[in-house]
Order: C-alpha cells, then structure tokens, then sequence
C-alpha cells in the first residue's frame, strides 16, 4: 500500500515539470523559422511599411515596432497579445483582413527584427499556444 503515495508524488512531480517547462518559453527560445521571417518581411512590406516605416521606427501615430519603445510597450507581455492586437486591429485603412498564418509570419518578422534568435519551428497561429510565450528582453 506504501507505494501508491509515492507513485502519485512521483506523477505530479513531473507533470508539474512539464506544466512548468510549457508556461515558461520566451521569446528569448526562438520566434520562427528563416523560412517564416522572410514570409513575415513581404506581408510588412505589402501592409506595414507605409504607416509602420521600412525599419520598423514608426511614424505619425503608427508606433514603432522595433527598438526600445517596442521593447518597453510589450515587456512582460505575451506573444499572443501582440496576435491578436496585429490580428483585430490591422492594417489600419483593412482591420482583420490578414490570414491567421500572414499574421503569425509578421509577428516572427517583427520579433526577429528585434534580435530574438530563430526557432526549428514555426510560431503557431493558435491564440492559446502563443499566449504560453513571453515576451522578455532580447539576449
């Protein structure tokens, strides 16, 4: 009877380890694959540039989305928040017109323009999985 209390602690131990390992992925572990930025660099030049700027730096009321004051506008947030704000809200003059997957190749783009290093795999376009990312300081 000694032995069901101990299998029941090992059990948790480790799910609580993978639950863990699962919630703690940032953006410092890798946002997309080469393949998936380069796709994320042609949907910004066909939708973002014009407001956002070639470099990312912004202009106007479009914020930049490169440098420090992306960094200090999205600290401590997920990567599934910056989805889904991209997903609902643009482009500005078409909201929510880009696919799923168009905008999951952006927001790769948009991280790796901020020197977070590439993945083996793609950034999923599922909301829940990308909320599991946070966004911390690049290395």
């Amino acid at each position: 009877m000694m032995k069901t209390p101990g299998l029941i602690l090992v059990a948790a131990t480790a799910l609580a380890a993978v639950t863990v390992f699962a919630q703690g992925a940032t953006t410092a572990d890798g946002v997309g694959t080469d393949a998936q930025i380069k796709r994320g660099a042609d949907v910004y030049a066909m939708n973002c540039a014009s407001c956002h700027d070639a470099q990312l730096a912004g202009s106007g009321t479009a914020p930049a989305l490169a440098g420090t004051d992306f960094a200090a506008n999205w600290k401590d947030e997920n990567v599934g928040s910056l989805f889904e704000r991209i997903r609902a809200t643009m482009p500005a003059d078409n909201p929510g017109s880009l696919k799923r997957d168009q905008v999951a190749d952006l927001v790769a783009f948009i991280l790796n323009f901020n020197k977070y290093p590439t993945s083996e795999k793609e950034l999923p376009t599922d909301f829940e999985a990308l909320k599991a990312i946070k966004i911390t300081a690049p290395r």
